[in-house]
C-alpha cells in the first residue's frame, strides 16, 4: 500500500511539474511605491523622462522546481517584479543578471541590478529575473556560462510565475521579452534559443536584446585567458562548472591546477567569496592557473573535453526567429564587443532578417555600459508595445536625450551618473 502511495505522489508531481504549477513557495517581500522608485532614479542619476514610473511594484520571492544537468528535478530560486494596478494585460520581461561567484544574494538582488529590472517593471512590464540554478536559495552548484541549464531556470521560472499571476489577479499578454547584461547576456540568448527550439507552440518569444555577453567562448572571448585580465575568477569557474556538468578532467580535477592554487581554489569556489576576493588571490593572466600541459592540450589539442564542452555551449551561430538586438561598448574590458559583432555577422549568413547591432558606446568599459545598453533595450522592446511588427530603435527625443548624455562633460553627464547603475562585477 505505501509504494502504491508513493508512486502516485511522484505522478502527481511530475504531473504537476510539466503543466507548470511548479511553485514550491512564495512570499512577497517588498512593495516599491512611486516615490520609492522616483527616489531609486534620483540616487541614481536617472532622468525620468528616459525612465517613466507608471506604477508601484510588487516583489515576490519564488522557489520553484527545475532540472539539473542530469534531468533530475531540484529546486531554485528567483524573482518576480509585478506592476500594481495596472488595468490590462501585461507583457513579460525575463532578465538574467550578471556573474555572482557569492551564493546568497546581497539584500534582494544579486549585482545590485535592481534598478535595470525597475526600468521595465515600474512601466507595465512584468519582470522575471532568476538567480540561476545554485545560486540564492537554490540547491546544487551554479553552473556558470552552462547555456542549457541557464535556460531552463528562466523558462521554469517563467511557468512559476504564471502560475502565480492566477492567484494575484495578473493578466499577461503573450508578448515575451528577453534581455540580460553579461553572463546574463549569454543567459539571455540561452532561453531564446531554448524556447524556440524547445517549446515551440507553448511560449512565443517576442523580442530580445542579449547585452554584452560572451557568446563565442573559444573565438572572440578566448584571448582574454592569454593576457592580464580585469576577472581572473571568470576561466576556473568556468572550468569547475564544466567539470560538473561534463566531467572535462579525469581523476582529481583539481589536479589541472598549478600546486600552488589546488588548495586555495577548493575553498575560494565554495560559495561564500565573492569576486573581488577571489580575483585577489589568482595571478592576473587567467591561464596561469592552469598546469602548462592542461593549457597545451586547450591551445593544440581540437578534441580537448573542456574546449569541446565550450564549444557546445557558444552562442554565435543560430538562427532565431523573433527579432533580436544585440547592444554592446566598444571600450569593454571584460567582454570583448568582438562577440556582438561575430555573432551578428554569423546569424547574418543564416539568413535572420530582423537582427540589429548597438554599439551603446566606443568609450564605456564594462560596468558604465549595463545602464545605458539597458535603456537602448527598453526603447526597443517599447516599439513592440507600440505596434511594430519587427522592433525599432525607440522614440528619437529619448535616443537623443542619451547621445547627448554620453558626449557632455563627465561630472554632469549621464555616462557619470548612469555609472552608479552597475555593480562592481557583471
Amino acid at each position: 500500500m505505501k509504494s502504491i502511495i508513493n508512486l502516485l505522489l511522484i505522478l502527481i508531481m511530475g504531473w504537476s511539474f510539466a503543466y507548470g504549477d511548479n511553485i514550491v513557495e512564495y512570499q512577497k517581500i517588498r512593495r516599491m511605491s512611486i516615490d520609492d522608485i522616483r527616489k531609486e532614479w534620483k540616487s541614481k542619476g536617472v532622468p525620468e523622462i528616459l525612465v517613466a514610473i507608471h506604477n508601484e511594484v510588487d516583489i515576490y520571492d519564488i522557489t520553484y522546481y527545475t532540472r539539473w544537468h542530469d534531468g533530475s528535478q531540484i529546486k531554485a530560486s528567483g524573482l518576480y517584479m509585478v506592476p500594481v494596478n495596472v488595468n490590462r494585460a501585461m507583457p513579460q520581461v525575463l532578465y538574467h543578471h550578471g556573474t555572482s561567484v557569492a551564493k546568497n544574494r546581497g539584500g534582494m538582488f544579486f549585482n545590485g541590478e535592481e534598478t535595470l529590472c525597475y526600468f521595465f517593471a515600474a512601466d507595465g512590464y512584468c519582470v522575471v529575473m532568476p538567480d540561476y540554478i545554485g545560486l540564492g536559495r537554490g540547491e546544487k552548484r551554479h553552473l556558470y556560462q552552462h547555456a542549457d541549464s541557464e535556460g531552463q531556470a528562466a523558462i521554469d521560472l517563467m511557468k512559476a510565475c504564471n502560475s502565480l499571476n492566477e492567484k494575484i489577479g495578473v493578466n499577461t499578454n503573450g508578448q515575451i521579452f528577453i534581455t540580460g547584461y553579461s553572463q546574463g547576456g549569454h543567459a539571455a540568448m540561452a532561453t531564446h534559443r531554448k524556447l524556440q527550439n524547445e517549446y515551440r507552440g507553448v511560449y512565443k518569444v517576442t523580442a530580445s536584446s542579449p547585452m554584452s555577453g560572451a557568446y563565442d567562448m573559444t573565438g572572440a572571448q578566448r584571448e582574454t585567458m592569454f593576457k592580464p585580465y580585469t576577472q581572473p575568477h571568470y576561466l576556473p569557474y568556468l572550468y569547475e562548472s564544466y567539470q560538473e556538468a561534463y566531467k572535462v578532467y579525469d581523476g582529481d580535477f583539481y589536479q589541472a591546477y598549478k600546486p600552488e592554487f589546488r588548495e586555495k581554489l577548493k575553498r575560494l569556489y565554495s560559495g561564500k567569496y565573492q569576486h573581488y576576493q577571489i580575483n585577489d588571490s589568482l595571478p592576473k593572466v587567467p591561464k596561469d592557473v592552469f598546469s602548462d600541459s592542461i593549457i597545451n592540450e586547450f591551445v593544440n589539442n581540437p578534441s580537448f573535453p573542456f574546449r569541446k564542452r565550450l564549444e557546445e555551449n557558444n552562442l554565435h551561430n543560430w538562427k532565431p526567429e523573433a527579432p533580436l538586438q544585440l547592444c554592446y561598448c566598444k571600450s569593454d574590458e571584460e567582454v570583448s564587443y568582438q562577440n556582438s559583432i561575430v555573432t551578428y555577422e554569423n546569424m547574418r549568413e543564416l539568413g535572420v532578417k530582423h537582427i540589429s547591432k548597438l554599439n551603446v558606446s566606443s568609450k564605456f568599459s564594462h560596468h558604465n555600459c549595463a545602464g545605458m545598453a539597458t535603456i537602448h533595450t527598453k526603447l526597443f522592446f517599447d516599439s513592440f508595445r507600440k505596434g511594430s511588427k519587427n522592433g525599432n530603435k525607440g522614440s528619437l527625443v529619448k535616443r537623443t536625450i542619451l547621445r547627448i548624455g554620453k558626449w557632455i562633460t563627465p561630472e554632469t553627464s549621464l555616462k557619470a551618473k548612469m555609472k552608479a547603475l552597475s555593480a562592481k562585477s557583471f
